[in-house]
C-alpha cells in the first residue's frame, strides 16, 4: 500500500475482502475513503440544501436554540466555542447536532443522551435530517461489521455495543474567513473521541490527516465517498492495534476564504454503559495492555467533552 495516497474502497465488495482493505488502511493511516455506501443520494442532495439555509438564519434565531446545560450535545452550537484538547485559539466553525431519539423510559436518556431540539426553518430539517441519521447509522453499523471481521470478532460482535448509542450526526458550517487573523484554523489537530466516524462532504480542500512520519496527508475524498477514520473508542478497545489519528481542517488559500465549507460528519458511539475492556487479541507481548481498566463509554465521553469545550469541569 503507497504511504502517500489513501486507497478508496467499495463497500460492495466482499465481506472478508472489504474487512482486510479497511483493517490495513485503518493500521496504516487510522483512515479510509469508502464509496459504494447505502445512504440515499437525493437524501444528500436535499441535506446540503437544507443544512445551507439553516446556517444563513438571522443570528439571533440559531442561538435561541443553543444550551449550553447540555454540552452540544443536541441543537445549535454557535462560532467559536469548540477548541481542540491542547489548542491555543477556538475552531472558526458552528454546528448543529442531531443525536438518537430513544424509546420511553430508556434508562440511558439523561443529559448525555437528552431529546433532539428541532428549529422552526427551514421547514423540512427534522425530515431530512431524521432520516440522513438512520442511513448514516446503518451504514456505520455495516462497517463496524467488517472491522469486528478483521479483528478476528464474529461479525456481530459490535451490534450489542452500539444498540441505542450515543451516536451524534453533526452540521457544520465553516463561515468565510475575511478578517481572520492569529493562530485559528477552521478545525484545530485533534483526535474524535468516538469508535468510528463517516463523513460526508470533505470533497472542498482542507481535511488533512497526521501521518506517522510526522507529515499532513491530504484526506480529500474524490466525490461519491465517504471519509472513515478511528475513533479514541476504538483505538482504546484494540489497544491501538488501530489508531485514532490526529487530523485537521486547515484555512483555505486566498483563493477561496471567501467560500463557507459545509460537512457532515456522524460519529458513531457505544452505548452510554458499554465498559470499554481491551480485546484480549489485541494484548502481545510486544504491546501490553495499556488499558488494565475498563471505563464505561459515558464517563470517556464526559472527560473527552471537558477537554474540547462544550462542557466545564466538574459540571
Amino acid at each position: 500500500m503507497v504511504l502517500d495516497k489513501l486507497p478508496v474502497l467499495s463497500l460492495a465488495d466482499d465481506k472478508a475482502h472489504f474487512a482486510q482493505e479497511i483493517g490495513n488502511s485503518f493500521k496504516m493511516f487510522g483512515f479510509a475513503l469508502v464509496k459504494d455506501f447505502d445512504i440515499d443520494r437525493g437524501l444528500i442532495a436535499r441535506a446540503w440544501k437544507v443544512s445551507e439555509q439553516f446556517f444563513a438564519l438571522p443570528e439571533a434565531e440559531k442561538r435561541a436554540l443553543h444550551n449550553p446545560a447540555i454540552a452540544g450535545a443536541r441543537g445549535y452550537t454557535p462560532f467559536g466555542v469548540e477548541i481542540a484538547k491542547d489548542a491555543k485559539a477556538h475552531d472558526l466553525k458552528e454546528f448543529w447536532h442531531v443525536g438518537r431519539d430513544l424509546p420511553a423510559g430508556s434508562p440511558l436518556a439523561d443529559a448525555s443522551m437528552p431529546p433532539n431540539v428541532w428549529p422552526a426553518r427551514p421547514d423540512d430539517f427534522r425530515e431530512v435530517f431524521s432520516e440522513l441519521y438512520r442511513q448514516f447509522d446503518a451504514t456505520g453499523a455495516t462497517i463496524l461489521s467488517r472491522i469486528a471481521l478483521y479483528l478476528g470478532l464474529d461479525e456481530h460482535w459490535f451490534d450489542p455495543a452500539i444498540e441505542d448509542g450515543n451516536s451524534v450526526m453533526r452540521l457544520l458550517h465553516y463561515p468565510p474567513l475575511e478578517g481572520i487573523e492569529g493562530e485559528a484554523i477552521r478545525a484545530g489537530a485533534h483526535g474524535d473521541i468516538n469508535l468510528i466516524t463517516l463523513l460526508l462532504g470533505a470533497e472542498e480542500a482542507g481535511l488533512e490527516l497526521l501521518t506517522k512520519q510526522g507529515t499532513w496527508l491530504d484526506a480529500s475524498p474524490p466525490e461519491g465517498a465517504l471519509v472513515i477514520n478511528v475513533g479514541d473508542m476504538l483505538e482504546r478497545l484494540t489497544n491501538h492495534m488501530l489508531p485514532s489519528t490526529i487530523h485537521r481542517v486547515r484555512n483555505p488559500d486566498a483563493a477561496r476564504a471567501r467560500f463557507s465549507r459545509y460537512s457532515m460528519p456522524y460519529f458513531l458511539h457505544l452505548r452510554s454503559d458499554f465498559p470499554i475492556t481491551t480485546l484480549p487479541q489485541c494484548v502481545t507481548p510486544e504491546n501490553p495492555d495499556r488499558y488494565p481498566d475498563a471505563i464505561l463509554a459515558d464517563h470517556f465521553l464526559q472527560q473527552r467533552l471537558v477537554d474540547i469545550g462544550l462542557k466545564k469541569k466538574g459540571a
